[in-house]
């Protein structure tokens, strides 16, 4: 009888490690998706480059609809109050040096945007999301990237990823197509 309770109990053990979702892994992204991603981007600048005054609803049906920078999220994702790069962000960074000398991107600068959640102050936070930007622009800076194609900024806690402002989803880096 206890044995039979034991082999119960295994196995439902068993069945509910099984079920459990994986979220250890990383999204991981190779050059040729980044080069895709980016090197199709151009920037809509509408019918004319002229000045629309009206409503943005009356531009945008007058056809002056100027759509923002492609954002693209980098999975450079941080610890707690860190600005060191995890193993999984480097691998990323790795396949994003590799697309920026693709000729396809070899003109086109990127903004890298760094942010935070929501713990600490705001001004702590814009300090730390900076150093966060500047620590990605040095990595790629290593792997051979001209560094004047990159910008990097701090955005602190102001643009959350998720609604829950102090998820670990909210620390990261994006890097968006500048042109600007």
């Amino acid at each position: 009888m206890r044995k039979q309770a034991l082999v119960m109990v295994s196995a439902a053990l068993a069945a509910g490690f099984c079920a459990l979702p994986f979220y250890a892994q990383a999204q991981a992204y190779k050059a040729d998706d980044i080069v895709k991603h980016f090197g199709a981007t151009k920037p809509n600048l509408g019918v004319s480059r002229g000045l629309c005054v009206g409503t943005e609803a009356e531009c945008n049906k007058a056809g002056h609809v100027v759509k923002p920078p492609t954002a693209f999220d980098l999975v450079v994702k941080f610890k707690y109050n860190s600005d060191q790069l995890e193993p999984e962000a480097k691998a990323n960074l790795d396949e994003f040096a590799k697309a920026l000398k693709d000729p396809q991107l070899s003109t086109s600068n990127f903004l890298v945007e760094g942010h935070t959640d929501a713990s600490g102050t705001a001004d702590y936070n814009i300090s730390l999301s900076d150093r966060r930007a500047k620590a990605v622009v040095r990595y790629l800076s290593d792997r051979g990237v001209d560094t004047a194609k990159l910008v990097a900024r701090g955005l602190g806690q102001s643009k959350p990823l998720v609604a829950d402002k102090f998820s670990a989803d909210n620390r990261r880096v994006e890097t968006r197509l500048q042109v600007e």
